[in-house]
């Protein structure tokens, strides 16, 4: 497939209400791309429509969103990477600023941030606009950064992101994963606010905030043990180690004060538990080691890349 300079991309499923107006609008606003909009199952000729509206129209059969960002990424070569959702609630006139600062090498990703602008006037779920605070939160308390809007599906991307990006996720979960490996990488980030319109009467939101936000919840945990192990393990080797001190010290105080022992299923348990807490102690250790030296041959792997793409 010849490389593009910037490639929009557009994962869709059931959206023939809006995809004709974004297409439209995205070719407008960025004139030299190309328009990728990728089908995953839809039933309602979102692909009819948008090949007729100018798109380039492929095929994702295995349902959920981070399935077609991963064929995305895989097949696509481009120099920059516009993705946007095909419900057209991100408007077009931020596109060429956010490719902008990735083709001049100021920005490997790009988020566009609607919770600085009008994300909460305009969406209806007042779950989503509290689901978005708390990931919000709990990122960057856990990964140390200070990025606004972790779940926007409006982004810009590098070549060397998307092609270093190992894609995980199946579903909604693909944002929160983007941007804690952007995060753990090192990669440079920028933020721009951008406007969020709601969806027009007849489009329909395809993410569940409760199942869906639980996978959000779980893949911020999976990730957190995964990139920093060390922090993950030691949360739990601490709740052990007050357990066991809590259980243990009346027993060594009645001991230095009678010479007795009377409650030994309690100095046993107290022993067990203090066993587990420093086991799980020298296994952050271990799997933090492994974690750093992975990063090393990460940033080799992406010098190797660079060079096969010069």
């Amino acid at each position: 497939m010849k490389r593009s300079r910037i490639a929009v991309l557009i994962p869709c499923y059931n959206e023939s209400k809006t995809i004709e107006k974004v297409v439209k609008d995205y070719k407008k606003a960025l004139p030299h791309a190309d328009i990728f909009v990728y089908d995953n199952n839809s039933t309602d000729g979102t692909d009819e429509i948008a090949r007729k509206s100018g798109a380039i129209v492929k095929y994702e059969y295995r349902q959920g969103k981070g399935n077609v960002i991963r064929t995305m990424f895989r097949e696509i070569e481009a120099d920059c990477y516009l993705m946007i959702d095909g419900d057209d609630t991100y408007p077009p006139e931020f596109a060429k600023e956010m490719c902008n600062l990735v083709l001049d090498g100021k920005a490997d990703m790009v988020i566009g941030d609607r919770l600085s602008s009008t994300y909460f006037t305009e969406n209806k779920r007042p779950f989503h606009n509290f689901g978005n605070k708390v990931v919000r939160f709990l990122i960057n308390k856990l990964f140390k950064n200070n990025i606004k809007d972790i779940m926007t599906g409006y982004r810009a991307f590098s070549y060397d992101f998307v092609k270093g990006f190992p894609v995980l996720s199946k579903g909604f979960e693909i944002e929160t994963e983007m941007t804690i490996h952007a995060v753990d990488k090192n990669y440079k980030i920028k933020e721009i606010p951008v406007t969020y319109r709601d969806r027009p009467n007849g489009s329909f939101s395809k993410l569940n905030t409760y199942s869906d936000g639980l996978k959000v919840l779980k893949t911020i945990a999976t990730l957190f043990k995964e990139y920093k192990p060390c922090a993950f393990f030691n949360i739990f080797s601490i709740i052990f180690l007050v357990i066991s001190m809590i259980l243990g010290i009346p027993v060594f105080i009645e001991y230095f004060k009678t010479g007795l022992v009377p409650r030994f299923p309690s100095l046993i348990v107290s022993g067990v538990v203090l066993t587990l807490s420093i086991l799980l102690w020298i296994t952050g250790l271990i799997l933090q080691v492994i974690v750093k030296k992975n990063r090393q041959l990460y940033e080799l792997y992406l010098n190797l890349m660079r060079q096969k793409n010069e």
